[in-house]
């Protein structure tokens, strides 16, 4: 059986659904498979898709099983309990890691090359989960990680400073949660540090941090679900998987030795491409942000020892 530009999304939920829709969109890949337990919600889903393919290039879009994954290139897994007002991340742990033990051994089983996109929340400590089912899949295995906080703190950056977000490099890593750490320390508009660009105060950068560490509890608030721009940030992750684009992105990984961490999933900067994880980039933080980081491990570390 050949392997095409094809992608399963297990779950049908917003998540699931809004990344379908960008994946579509951006008319990048052969074929979407949508896996679900509820039938009738996969059902329609596909449906509206399918509805919406005549607008953008032809991809083929379809109720699927696990057999789909022989062919498929990249599994996104976006199924779960989704976080509820007042909940943190955290607080999916014990009913998301118990699906996660189904899931992941039928993914491998179906296809022991498949590159698996870890959405679903506490994102860090799902992909941890998995990469100790597989260990020599740990290349394979990605969370989603801090792409979405990144790019909310880019966003609001370009905002604050009147720049294109694309010229803000900025990236917040850990958890991909309350414990989160924003690099302040290698933050550049272009080429140039952002203190040089425009001087901020620590006010100033403190407020624009937390607006972004807080967005989903905002949006969650407001409308149950985020679901726009974790769609858009799967995408991009999607393409850079299946055209090898070697593009470097905050996502979560197995940490082993980094800034005296080790044995465990968060977020730092990584080369991405076809076969997931190529390389990691060693990044000059400050002291600070360092201590931080092993604060966010050790509070990942022990939400997993509490499974």
């Amino acid at each position: 059986m050949s392997i095409k530009n094809k992608v399963t999304i297990i779950g049908a939920g917003m998540v699931g659904s809004t990344t379908a829709f960008s994946l579509l969109s951006a008319n990048a890949v052969e074929d979407i498979a949508i896996i679900d337990i509820n039938k009738k919600l996969v059902d329609s889903q596909v449906m509206d898709l399918q509805h919406s393919v005549p607008f953008w290039g032809y991809t083929k879009v379809h109720t699927g099983t696990y057999q789909d994954i022989a062919d498929s290139r990249i599994v996104i897994i976006t199924c779960g309990a989704a976080q509820k007002n007042g909940e943190t991340r955290l607080d999916l742990i014990k009913k998301n890691s118990s699906i996660m033990k189904g899931i992941i051994p039928e993914v491998f089983k179906q296809n022991s090359n498949v590159i698996v996109i870890m959405v679903t929340n506490p994102v860090d400590v799902l992909t941890y989960m998995a990469i100790k089912m597989f260990p020599s899949k740990k290349k394979q295995i990605i969370g989603s990680g801090t792409m979405l906080d990144s790019a909310r703190f880019r966003f609001l950056l370009g905002r604050h400073l009147d720049v294109d977000p694309k010229s803000v490099h900025a990236y917040i890593v850990g958890e991909h949660g309350d414990s989160e750490v924003p690099l302040w320390s290698t933050a550049t508009i272009g080429n140039a540090p952002i203190d040089r660009f425009k001087k901020m105060s620590n006010p100033e950068k403190e407020k624009i941090f937390l607006s972004a560490k807080n967005a989903a509890y905002a949006i969650i608030e407001g409308k149950q679900s985020t679901y726009y721009a974790i769609g858009a940030g799967v995408t991009q992750l999607v393409q850079t998987i299946l055209f090898d684009k070697k593009t470097v992105l905050p996502v979560s990984h197995l940490l082993e030795g980094e800034y005296g961490i080790n044995d465990i999933c968060l977020s730092l900067p990584v080369v991405v491409g076809a076969k997931g994880i190529i390389s990691k980039m060693p990044l000059n933080i400050s002291a600070l942000e360092k201590k931080k980081l092993k604060s966010s491990a050790s509070q990942l570390k022990k939400a997993y020892q509490g499974l």
